[in-house]
């Protein structure tokens, strides 16, 4: 069974970074199309970016492209979104998502394996 693990979360201010991490540890993360979603406080989950499994194309929700940017090491079973000049609006619990042979889709069901969440807080 595949278990995505994402760590990172935490507390930054505005306009500061945080880097967050989705180690997959099942045998077919180099066929696995990866994504982020995120929940805001009274929010419906909503796509923040995707990567297909050759890695090759990544898209981005308009709210964080040119501030988010997902990335994936297949030697470490490993997938990155890093973000920066963050906002209070950022404010979620971020999952990340995997779907084999997946072509980044932006719609949630498309996706079979989901981590637990990890919290990402921006205070103002």
């Amino acid at each position: 069974q595949v278990q995505l693990v994402e760590s990172g979360g935490g507390l930054v201010q505005a306009g500061g970074s945080l880097r967050l991490s989705c180690e997959d540890s099942g045998r077919t993360f180099s066929n696995n199309a990866m994504a982020w979603f995120r929940r805001g406080p009274g929010d419906e989950r909503e796509f923040v970016a995707a990567i297909t499994y050759s890695g090759l194309n990544t898209y981005y929700a308009d709210s964080v492209k040119g501030r988010f940017t997902l990335s994936r090491d297949n030697g470490k079973n490993t997938a990155y979104l890093q973000m920066n000049s963050l906002k209070p609006v950022d404010t979620a619990v971020y999952y990340c998502a995997s779907e084999l042979y997946g072509v980044g889709s932006e719609r949630s069901t498309d996706y079979d394996n989901w981590g637990q969440g990890t919290q990402v807080t921006v205070s103002s």
